[in-house]
């Protein structure tokens, strides 16, 4: 890492640590909010629209909605990490920081407008009981086109987005952990869409679960502290 002004790469800094503090916050609130579905109501397997709005009506919780605004707010802090991580690249890696830039934008905006959906037009259609052309708008449905956009996101977009940022971190110790971190995140991602594409649920399943789950926490942790450390050896 290079850096190119004392006041510039500070205010760099001090956005990275906070929005990857943001990112492990985000992360863990999602994490636990899915935990919490396991003992408050049981396991739904997609069929159709009908079953999904029973099963809605029949064990109300605010949880999902807790765990869909956290993702919604993980895409924007990601992207101020990414930020942080161009403006303080090496000249010769900024042209990989600002790929990885531009596809966590592309990431951002995918994922962030299907949990939107989810949180304002899905939640106020199903309380106002219109539920013409929600099939394909609702998140339980796998096979829906909104599902299959935020899965773009998480997998294609998010996964380049990391693996581009992956070399910005060169040499030992922690930059050395974020880049295998990043370098891992990336491919578990562009695996869990692979399965995606050929439907098979255990590969999706694991991927973009506990494998994606762990992966990110793990880079955004080791992120916030590079940036802290960062800070405490300001440029001259």
């Amino acid at each position: 890492m290079l850096a190119s002004s004392p006041i510039a790469d500070r205010l760099s800094l001090r956005l990275g640590f906070w929005a990857a503090l943001g990112c492990v916050v985000t992360f863990v609130i999602f994490t636990l909010a899915f935990i919490g579905l396991l003992f408050v109501r049981p396991l739904f397997l997609w069929s159709d629209l009908a079953a999904y709005l029973a099963f809605d009506r029949a064990y109300p919780t605010w949880l999902p909605d807790l765990a869909r605004l956290a993702m919604l707010l993980f895409g924007p802090l990601f992207v101020v990490v990414l930020n942080s991580i161009y403006d303080l690249a090496a000249p010769a890696q900024k042209g990989l920081a600002r790929l990885a830039l531009l596809f966590g934008l592309g990431f951002a905006v995918l994922t962030g407008a299907h949990y939107f959906v989810q949180l304002a037009a899905v939640r106020a259609s199903i309380a106002a009981g219109v539920t013409d052309g929600l099939v394909q708008v609702v998140q339980a449905n796998p096979y829906s086109a909104f599902a299959a956009l935020n899965m773009l996101g998480w997998t294609l977009f998010l996964g380049l987005a990391m693996l581009c940022a992956a070399p910005v971190f060169a040499g030992k110790g922690l930059a050395r952990v974020i880049r295998y971190a990043l370098a891992a995140t990336g491919l578990i991602c562009l695996l869990g869409g692979v399965g995606y594409l050929v439907q098979n649920t255990l590969i999706v399943f694991v991927t973009m679960n506990p494998a994606m789950g762990g992966a990110v926490l793990v880079t955004m942790v080791a992120l916030s502290l590079y940036f802290r450390r960062q800070l405490g050896h300001p440029s001259p």
